[in-house]
């Protein structure tokens, strides 16, 4: 019997997290963020205008933005503009 990937828990309470992650990407980092309140085609959208921010690549994954390389402190900054309530997780 296969087990089922399970989605990670996602917090819903009104704080955005951005935190950094290596797990399962061959060493390679990235910077996610979780925790945006918005439909998937905002979140897209969102993601779009945070990738030009940094000028990196990324991705929207089960509602987690994934942006290339560590630019946690830019999207902190950029995320408290918008008027998110923004906390840095993990490493």
């Amino acid at each position: 019997m296969k087990k089922q990937k399970q989605r990670p828990k996602i917090k819903n309470d009104g704080v955005v997290r951005v935190g950094r992650e290596t797990k399962g990407r061959k060493g390679a980092g990235v910077t996610v963020i979780t925790g945006i309140p918005t439909h998937p085609e905002g979140l897209k959208q969102i993601a779009k205008e945070l990738k030009k921010k940094c000028g990196t690549g990324g991705t929207v994954k089960n509602g987690v933005i994934e942006i290339q390389g560590d630019q946690r402190d830019a999207l902190v900054e950029e995320l408290i503009s918008r008027g998110y309530t923004v906390k840095r997780s993990g490493g």
